[in-house]
């Protein structure tokens, strides 16, 4: 099923061609709804072909279902609202210094997006899934590298999703689906390609991006490539619910076999009695946790070398070991180690890299001082969790640890959660999944209607006539479009 870089061509070339047909807001409002409609329809089908190439389980598979179509409804509200656009219109002022010509703001689509798929979510982070949706959206068409993992499941989705362009009357080629390594490089390389959105490993995410950066016109590459994930927990927080923190920890670490980009990869915990009280509620936990089943060998393989390298640093113990827990199943488990000892040398660095399954590494610390020299170590993260005791989520604590803590998380992520755990990324405007390098290679998020803004550029027009204005930005406004003019926000 390798795509020659012909079929590359193709498949680009006919995206590139529907773009025309994307233009008109309320048709691309009605592609995302019946894509939705026709997902729903074939739920069975879906799920029965992504559990046979992944494992991942109907429970699951069921879920991520309900995302996807969820998500790609959203856009299509988004889509009809149309405050994505961003019109903003100044009028012409000859009394201000300098005087100001007559401006008219609003967002255009980047032409045709490149997605490559996740291994891990093979429907809400692959064809069907949220690049494809805030593309689609924003009117740019798409052409998806499916990944190797659920090829299958990939053409059932890509059969769907054109099904539901040929309803609203689009061509089908607004969809494009190509298989294999090479065509990868060719596609993010195509002169029509305009932007690309990656998920997947640091390896492969970092080879596109700088071969996107490479082209002799270069253009945006959003990639989300690793992320650790750390978790401070306060003396506080573990004296007050050592159990609880520990339970919720492991769950956090354990579910979907630890295949979660935002699966908590290093935790601080206090040395001392609450400590331990905490690292003994995980450690049962864990030790509940059944063998389950990784995307693929490859990931296995990783997963059982890396847990294998890392259990042998120096003063590393692993209180329940990781490993293999059967010929196609690994076992959960944690890593343990004085937080003096990664904040000292580079020894024991690659603790701060992602080790992607059933692990973690829980870092004892005797003082804040070893908290702030670890999180000054640590690379973007997608996410930072803080476990805080009651006195400092309500800023009582006098020290005012948990804002300072608060302040140290947010230099290091995406997305802060307090009191909870990152696992599980709600689908909603205000939603952020992306952070500093390498977690993204962006500012931009990929989960959220918001993610609609990696496929749009600005463009402002002065002087123009109005029989020449896009309808977006026309006096009478006769898209009923929310807008700012002159400073002042108008409701659509």
């Amino acid at each position: 099923m390798e795509a020659t870089a012909a079929e590359v061509d193709t498949a680009v070339r006919a995206a590139h061609a529907a773009r025309p047909a994307l233009a008109d807001r309320t048709v691309r409002a009605a592609l995302l709804r019946r894509a939705a409609d026709l997902l729903d329809a074939a739920g069975e089908r879906v799920i029965e072909a992504a559990d046979a190439e992944t494992a991942l389980g109907p429970g699951r598979l069921t879920g991520e279902l309900a995302r996807t179509t969820y998500q790609l409804r959203a856009f299509a509200d988004s889509v009809d609202e149309g405050a994505f656009l961003d019109v903003l219109i100044d009028h012409a002022d000859p009394a201000l210094a300098p005087p100001r010509p007559d401006l008219r703001r609003y967002k255009i689509p980047l032409g045709t997006v490149a997605v490559y798929a996740a291994s891990n979510f093979p429907l809400a982070f692959s064809v069907p899934g949220g690049d494809t949706a805030s593309a689609l959206a924003a009117g740019c068409p798409v052409v998806v590298k499916a990944h190797p993992d659920h090829p299958a499941t990939s053409e059932l989705c890509a059969a769907l999703l054109r099904r539901a362009a040929a309803d609203v009357g689009l061509p089908d080629g607004v969809i494009g689906l190509v298989h294999g390594f090479r065509a990868g490089l060719d596609l993010v390389r195509h002169p029509l390609v305009g932007a690309a959105g990656f998920t997947g490993s640091v390896r492969g995410g970092r080879a596109l991006h700088d071969a996107a950066a490479a082209r002799p016109h270069p253009i945006p590459f959003h990639g989300e490539l690793g992320s650790l994930n750390p978790v401070v927990v306060t003396e506080s927080a573990a004296a007050e619910r050592a159990e609880e923190i520990g339970a919720g920890l492991a769950g956090a670490i354990t579910l979907g076999t630890g295949q979660f980009c935002v699966k908590p990869g290093l935790v601080l915990a206090p040395e001392g009695e609450a400590g331990d009280r905490l690292l003994t509620a995980l450690t049962a936990a864990v030790s509940d946790t059944e063998a389950g089943v990784l995307l693929d060998h490859r990931m296995r393989d990783a997963f059982l070398d890396g847990v294998r390298t890392r259990a042998a640093l120096p003063g590393v113990h692993a209180p329940v070991t990781p490993g293999a827990g059967g010929e196609h199943t690994v076992s959960a488990g944690f890593l343990t180690l004085p937080a003096a000892a990664l904040a000292e040398d580079s020894t024991h660095d690659l603790l701060l890299e992602e080790c992607f399954g059933p692990v973690t590494v829980l870092a004892r610390y005797t003082d804040e001082a070893e908290i702030a020299a670890v999180l000054a170590r640590l690379p973007g993260n997608l996410t930072a969790t803080l476990q805080l005791g009651a006195d400092e989520s309500a800023g009582r604590d006098g020290a005012g640890r948990g804002g300072r803590l608060l302040a140290d998380v947010t230099e290091l992520a995406g997305r802060v959660v307090v009191n909870g755990w990152p696992t599980g990324v709600a689908v909603a405007p205000a939603q952020h999944h992306g952070g500093p390098y390498p977690a993204t290679t962006s500012t931009a998020t990929s989960v959220g209607t918001a993610a609609v803004e990696r496929w749009l550029r600005p463009v402002a027009y002065q002087d123009t006539p109005p029989a020449l204005l896009p309808p977006e930005l026309r006096e009478d406004n006769p898209l009923g479009l929310p807008r700012r003019v002159d400073g002042r926000a108008e409701p659509a």
